[in-house]
């Protein structure tokens, strides 16, 4: 740490102060204030490009583990069989007028698979699948996963540099290659091994921004229903009995209104993306019980492009509903005109990382989608469309309760 302040003062290199002055019309703060009940923001928003063109352009201020992160280096729960928090690196970059966005760099090359060996709370954590699920999430019209963008990062200017943390500072090192490293600071298991290298010091990465603080937008996070195992041999009730959604639907909130349909649309999001990491989710608690569910940390998602796991669709295929508006969208996506797999190729080449996702990856959207369309079938055929089919426009709030965020 010592040696890294004398280098920091001898080149100059301490990071400019924070601008005190927050602009009304900066993208971050726009960002924040279209939320509203409907998503996290709206259909067609200038804003969000302008959001997401800030965080592929502007010089980082600051860096900085995650609190998550900050919370492994005083504990370690050897109870729950994890990953090293080393493979899952992450770290909170600060750009001016206030704009902050979570990094997660690029662990592995998109063409390989996750092995058939790992279970999936072993899996690494992949940054494409962080970019293509925000826009796999807004081709949806869902809207709950925060704007996401790919940026290569150097690493040695825009992280060490700028970073005051000396821990941080102290897992720089550069590799036997000449490359610049670093790798998370934490209580266990955290080496060199698991260090990521810029090439020397360009890193891919995603970043995404930041929701408001808590302190402004306070959020509930809320155990998942169909929450799997996290060990090697156990099972949850939902793994082995098949009428598990006639339990679920006995408890509040999921006895009425929106929550069921929207645990739903969920599962239906994480099938796609092959995800089966969704042990808690997220919701403003200013909405209600109604509100919309957040979709985030994606990045266990597109791991297996090779391999469809119908078991993340169990909240559709035992409670047979769905809504309408999210059947709709489907059914279109199924069209030959406007193919998913057409429709997120050219959505994807938005990004400055582009190609995003492999063309296996990009196909198995088709064939998962029909799967999904299958399941929602049999459930009509089993029940009556009139009881799988939920007319979600009439469970919306009328237009003048729509409220926003930060009204």
């Amino acid at each position: 740490s010592r040696r890294h302040r004398l280098y920091r003062e001898e080149l100059n290199l301490t990071s400019p102060a924070a601008p005190l002055l927050l602009r009304p019309d900066t993208s971050w703060l726009q960002f924040h204030l279209g939320i509203s009940r409907d998503g996290l923001y709206p259909r067609s928003s200038p804003t969000i490009n302008r959001l997401l063109q800030d965080m592929q352009d502007l010089s980082t201020i600051s860096a900085d583990y995650s609190q998550d992160e900050k919370a492994l280096l005083g504990a370690c729960d050897c109870s729950q069989i994890v990953k090293p928090s080393g493979v899952h690196l992450k770290l909170v970059l600060r750009f001016q007028d206030f704009g902050k966005a979570m990094f997660k760099p690029m662990r592995q090359k998109r063409e390989e698979e996750t092995p058939e060996d790992f279970f999936y709370f072993v899996d690494f954590q992949r940054h494409n699948a962080e970019i293509a699920a925000f826009h796999l999430d807004r081709i949806l019209d869902f809207r709950r996963v925060p704007p996401t963008v790919g940026r290569l990062i150097n690493i040695t200017k825009e992280i060490l540099e700028v970073t005051k943390n000396e821990i941080l500072q102290s897992v720089f090192f550069v590799s036997p290659a000449s490359n610049v490293c670093f790798f998370a600071k934490c209580p266990y298991m955290c080496k060199t091994e698991y260090a990521v290298c810029g090439n020397p010091h360009l890193l891919e990465g995603s970043l995404s921004a930041f929701l408001p603080s808590l302190n402004l937008a306070p959020r509930l996070s809320i155990p998942n229903p169909w929450i799997r195992s996290y060990s090697f041999d156990g099972k949850e009730e939902w793994e082995v009995n098949p009428l598990y959604c006639d339990t679920v639907r006995e408890i509040y909130p999921y006895s009425n209104g929106n929550r069921l349909l929207n645990i739903v649309d969920m599962a239906i999001f994480d099938f796609l993306i092959g995800n089966m990491d969704r042990h808690h989710y997220e919701m403003f608690t200013k909405f209600g019980d109604d509100g919309f569910l957040l979709h985030l940390d994606n990045a266990r998602g597109f791991g297996r492009h090779s391999h469809d796991e119908i078991s993340i669709l169990a909240p559709l295929s035992q409670c047979c509903i769905i809504k309408r508006t999210t059947l709709l969208r489907l059914q279109l996506l199924a069209e030959p005109d406007y193919r998913l797999s057409d429709v997120m190729r050219e959505s994807l080449l938005q990004d400055r990382l582009a190609p995003v996702l492999t063309e296996p990856h990009l196909l198995a959207l088709d064939r998962r989608l029909q799967l999904i369309l299958k399941a929602v079938r049999k459930c009509i055929d089993t029940h009556g469309e009139a009881k799988v089919v939920a007319n979600d426009t009439q469970l919306k709030a009328p237009v003048t309760d729509r409220v926003k965020l930060m009204t």
